[in-house]
């Protein structure tokens, strides 16, 4: 899934009004982690994650294994906060 241009710019401005949905913080990645980032991403597509306790490589790290693992769109990164998009998965 790769979204066009327009649309992430739709979403970055929709995104403007979100708080971080899930926290990230020195234990990194966990398993919990991953099964709220895929409950927040069904129930809201467009969430924002607050990633703490690393470097910019580390938070692009993360970024990268959350887009694998959950099959979701990086929308923007902006300091600490990434926001992420997925549609919502119906069945």
């Amino acid at each position: 899934m790769s979204l066009d241009k327009k649309t992430k710019r739709k979403y970055q401005g929709q995104a403007q009004q979100l708080k971080p949905t899930v926290m990230i913080g020195d234990k990194g990645l966990t398993g919990a982690v991953q099964q709220e980032i895929d409950r927040a991403l069904n129930d809201h597509e467009l969430i924002k994650i607050r990633i703490s306790g690393t470097d910019r490589g580390g938070r692009q790290q993360i970024c990268q294994a959350i887009c694998a693992a959950q099959a979701a769109e990086l929308i923007q990164t902006i300091g600490h906060v990434a926001t992420f998009y997925r549609k919502a998965q119906t069945g």
